[in-house]
């Protein structure tokens, strides 16, 4: 394999901005084949959306609940099969062990899910057995729909659901996963998008590595590297060079200018056009460029005992409270109407030579709310440190319901809002999972300068990946 100097003033055949799950992913695949690539990233760490920190003494991770697309090993078909071979990567590696059980709760109807797709179309036949036939018609349009087609238009996922459910609180059940777990879109989802959660959550399921999201970056950036890969942390991209409608480099923060054959950002369309000399304000003109504004508040706790030892069994709890479920940007700060409830303890990490149960060392939960950017984003310092402890008072104690009070065992608390996403990640209005309008393509308006991850429209941690395998296949490689 190619090896390059650490010298940064030379040109790439590929530079790549952000060193998240996607950027990694496409620069594993370009190096494979001997193309000269580096990936430059602005802050001390990998990651992006899902990073980790280390914080008085304790590892944590940003923003994995569960790794979707689960599948066990040896399994031939399916996004992580394809994402193992195209990184040439074995099953061992990433290392996920499957989750023991979640549950959508709703006012009136708890649907229980598992990693096996049949035992949650069960569930909903015996919470909603009118819609027995409807549902069934509706997996098997989810199954016939071909959401790898780059080339289709947006359709609303809500439209085609009310086609086959007349029931409106299947719908919203159905829709607060998925929509929680990967919707740019207030209140709807592209039905492409609705197919990809849809099968990445009920049918393919939840997995974790016992290491967490460390086991998967680890062995990302290992691979990277030993394919002859270069990356940069704390290299920041100030400009994107553009000449005659091409990408052709970057000026980094500190000056230094890097050119390349082509460019490949992560980091969100908006994001990257006002990078951009002369197209700086296209996110503000068009609709189809703009920002998202659907964020998060998160609470991570660290607590004395197994939540299982609490009562607490679920791997995920997606619960609502109210009589409809609504996704949209909160008038609060925080909407205590719904959220999820996380417990990496709860998933079967297998058993140890002895025959026990493999355990994570420490408790832990995780509890998400929608929260409101404008708020989170404007506070002074002072403001800002009251209204996380207020509002993470407020979420705990809205999340009673469906979990036990472990107020009193609780070691050590840390809570992210939409401003720490900004800052660590720099999406505009700490948008989570960026436009509303995907570029499935992958194209923007500069020749060469293309886009993977959040808007480019393949979600997950699994579906990042691909995002970025996608885009530097089709774009990169196959134009060498």
């Amino acid at each position: 394999m190619v090896k390059f100097s650490d010298r940064i003033d030379v040109k790439y055949g590929t530079i790549i901005i952000g060193a998240g799950m996607s950027g990694l992913a496409a620069g594993i695949r370009l190096a494979y084949y001997d193309q000269p690539v580096v990936i430059l990233e602005r802050h001390t760490t990998i990651g992006g959306l899902n990073s980790l920190y280390r914080l008085r003494g304790r590892n944590y991770d940003v923003g994995l609940h569960a790794v979707t697309n689960y599948a066990t090993k040896g399994t031939k078909v399916g996004p992580l099969s394809k994402l193992l071979r195209q990184l040439r990567i074995s099953w061992d590696d990433f290392d996920l062990s499957p989750q023991k059980g979640s549950v959508v709760s709703f006012p009136g109807h708890d649907v229980k899910f598992t990693n096996d797709f049949a035992f949650f179309h069960s569930e909903v036949e015996r919470e909603f057995p009118s819609q027995k036939d409807g549902f069934a018609n509706l997996v098997n349009a989810i199954n016939t729909f071909d959401e790898l087609d780059l080339s289709q238009e947006p359709v609303s996922a809500r439209t085609v659901l009310q086609r086959h459910i007349t029931d409106p609180v299947l719908i919203d059940l159905l829709f607060c996963p998925l929509m929680f777990y990967g919707s740019a879109t207030p209140r709807d989802m592209d039905f492409s998008q609705f197919v990809v959660m849809f099968k990445s959550i009920f049918q393919q399921g939840f997995g974790r590595p016992y290491a967490g999201v460390r086991q998967i970056l680890k062995k990302l950036v290992r691979k990277f590297k030993e394919q002859g890969g270069e990356l940069k942390l704390r290299h920041g991209v100030q400009q994107i060079l553009v000449k005659d409608s091409k990408a052709y480099g970057v000026i980094l923060d500190d000056g230094t200018q890097l050119e390349a054959d082509h460019v490949l950002s992560s980091i969100g369309v908006a994001e990257t056009l006002k990078l951009c000399p002369g197209y700086e304000r296209i996110p503000e003109e068009s609709p189809s460029f703009r920002p998202g504004d659907i964020s998060f508040c998160e609470t991570i706790y660290v607590i004395k005992d197994q939540p299982r030892d609490l009562g607490h069994d679920p791997t995920i709890v997606f619960y609502n409270r109210a009589p409809e479920f609504t996704y949209d940007v909160p008038t609060e700060p925080c909407d205590l109407r719904s959220g999820i409830i996380c417990s990496p303890n709860n998933f079967n990490y297998g058993l140890d030579e002895h025959g026990n149960e493999i355990l994570l060392e420490e408790g832990i939960m995780r509890i998400t709310a929608l929260a409101n950017p404008d708020y989170w984003l404007n506070l002074d310092p002072d403001a800002y440190i009251a209204a996380k402890e207020n509002w993470e008072q407020r979420i705990y104690n809205a999340s009673l319901g469906y979990m036990p009070d472990f107020r009193s065992q609780i070691l050590d608390i840390d809570m992210f809002t939409p401003k720490t996403i900004k800052r660590f990640t720099g999406h505009l209005n700490g948008c989570v999972y960026g436009s509303p309008v995907k570029h499935l393509q992958g194209k923007t308006p500069i020749n060469n300068l293309y886009l993977c991850g959040t808007d480019q429209g393949f979600l997950g941690i699994i579906g990042s990946m691909l995002s970025g395998i996608t885009m530097a296949n089709n774009h990169i490689l196959s134009a060498s």
